[in-house]
């Protein structure tokens, strides 16, 4: 039997804070062939480094809990539109994915496994349990193999696409943090923002669009550091605005 294309962490309450992390994992299903080594499943091709131990530091609190992607974003990426090309990528940085030269019918048997139901249940959880605040958690690597000489040295990015409040309020705490933040860095929530468009802006829920740097976040303690900056940036965005949680 499948397992669903999602993980819960913790127990998602009203009011409280819902972690969403659509690349948490670079686990590869059975059924799917992406003709890939190891090297490259474990590289940041195919998952958002340092996303699932901060996710579950974050989720020791009880106040936080976590939907996370189960499969690699190279199986099917969640942070897009399940008619847009890239939700397949046929390559990422300058590897091609041979696994995913796929007909119209395998295409939407994938996007039918995979993508759909994971929207599908958080639809459902966000109606049932809705957050007070998302947190969207991503990564991004440090140098892109087909970008070598352009810089990316922001320790932390913050995205958005429409709403706007909760992002900026966060973005004035991580910089009183010490932190170098990335303002719509290293890409923009307004052009790259599905997830949130669909759950958290169509539903009017308050949301930050982190990215991590990966190098930041790659070891036990760098984990340890930004699962603390971001539990305290959530509840200061959570008491600028009057959010419960």
């Amino acid at each position: 039997m499948m397992a669903d294309p999602f993980r819960i962490l913790g127990e998602p309450k009203i009011g409280g804070i819902l972690i969403i992390g659509d690349h948490a994992s670079n686990a590869v299903p059975g059924d799917v062939a992406l003709g890939l080594d190891a090297d490259h499943l474990n590289a940041h091709i195919a998952w958002d480094i340092g996303v699932d131990p901060v996710a579950h530091i974050l989720t020791q609190d009880t106040r936080f809990a976590a939907f996370l992607g189960r499969y690699s974003r190279l199986v099917v990426d969640l942070n897009r539109e399940e008619d847009e090309a890239g939700a397949l990528p046929s390559e990422s940085d300058g590897r091609r994915i041979a696994g995913n030269d796929l007909d119209e019918a395998q295409r939407a048997d994938r996007i039918a496994r995979y993508h759909r139901p994971y929207h599908d249940r958080l639809e459902t959880l966000l109606r049932e349990c809705r957050p007070a605040l998302i947190l969207s958690l991503h990564s991004f690597t440090p140098a892109l193999k087909t970008r070598p000489d352009e810089a990316r040295p922001w320790d932390v990015g913050v995205l958005y696409n429409a709403h706007e409040a909760a992002s900026k309020t966060a973005i004035r705490f991580l910089q009183d943090a010490g932190l170098n933040v990335g303002d719509q860095l290293p890409y923009s929530g307004k052009l790259l923002n599905a997830t949130m468009n669909r759950h958290a802006e169509a539903n009017d829920i308050p949301y930050v669009g982190i990215e991590m740097r990966q190098d930041l976040v790659g070891d036990a303690a760098g984990q340890a550091r930004f699962a603390h900056i971001l539990s305290e940036m959530c509840h200061f965005v959570s008491e600028q605005l009057g959010l419960t949680t």
